[in-house]
């Protein structure tokens, strides 16, 4: 009952920590991203037992380069494509390899393009091409994260006869992975009600594609944390482990999205 009221409280104020900071301003969006991306390149690193202090400079400098002056849509485009490929590639070592190989070279490149990039487009998905903060864009894209991560794990638990990735991920299973997709794609529907900044049929895109890659997002973390023989990435959140656990699926679901929104 304790462990669950801490997972409860913890994961609340999470959420009203996030949410309160995206709609404010950009800037205390920008300012809670930044601290989340720090601690969030330390849990990794710990992951990797990499320990490195380039990446947190890479971090600020990406961010300042990319997030908050957007100085170079060239650039952007050359590092949208390359977070792409990696992405692509651990989505092969998840599927094909039983261990993601991990020498020295690939541990930065799993930093910079997994985790650092993704950090930069979550923060460019509520901007629109002219530049206007769309912070209810950002809300959205989470929630339909909360929304496939809780139907999952409940119709998983409850309904859950066949196993999803059992070697990576035991307790997940296929008809826990439709029932969060299923749900994913009613929230949508919802939320094109109240936001309709896109049409029904974009935001079931976007449902669908925050599902699909959300879960292979979770899928890697949990791959990487079975490498490294640890259950969670940190201990920030009582009752939930790392900041990288609560972000895993959005950060690798987030370049997808927002390549999706340039083409619509």
């Amino acid at each position: 009952m304790k462990e669950t009221l801490t997972r409860t409280l913890s994961g609340a104020l999470y959420i009203v920590i996030l949410i309160a900071a995206v709609l404010v301003s950009k800037f205390t969006f920008w300012g809670l991203f930044l601290i989340f991306g720090l601690i969030c390149v330390h849990e990794l690193q710990k992951l990797l037992q990499l320990n490195s202090y380039l990446s947190y400079a890479l971090l600020i400098a990406f961010f300042a380069f990319f997030s908050i002056f957007q100085v170079n849509i060239y650039a952007l485009n050359i590092l949208l494509v390359l977070t792409l490929l990696v992405k692509v590639l651990l989505l092969r070592d998840l599927i094909i390899i039983r261990k993601i190989p991990l020498f020295q070279e690939k541990k930065y490149i799993v930093v910079i393009f997994y985790l650092i990039a993704s950090f930069i487009f979550i923060t460019l998905i509520p901007f629109d091409e002219n530049g206007e903060y769309q912070p209810e864009l950002l809300i959205a894209i989470f929630v339909l994260i909360w929304v496939n991560d809780t139907f999952a794990y409940l119709v998983g638990k409850n309904f859950g006869r066949n196993k999803l990735f059992e070697r990576v991920s035991p307790n997940k299973t296929i008809e826990g992975f439709l029932g969060g997709l299923f749900f994913s794609i009613a929230a949508g529907y919802v939320i094109s009600l109240y936001i309709p900044i896109f049409t029904y049929g974009e935001w079931i895109v976007l449902s669908i594609l925050v599902s699909i890659f959300g879960t292979y997002g979770d899928l890697i973390q949990s791959k990487l944390k079975r490498q490294a023989n640890v259950k969670d990435s940190g201990a920030i959140m009582p009752g939930h482990g790392g900041l990288l656990d609560r972000l895993d699926s959005v950060l690798f679901a987030g370049t997808f999205v927002y390549t999706y929104l340039l083409f619509i």
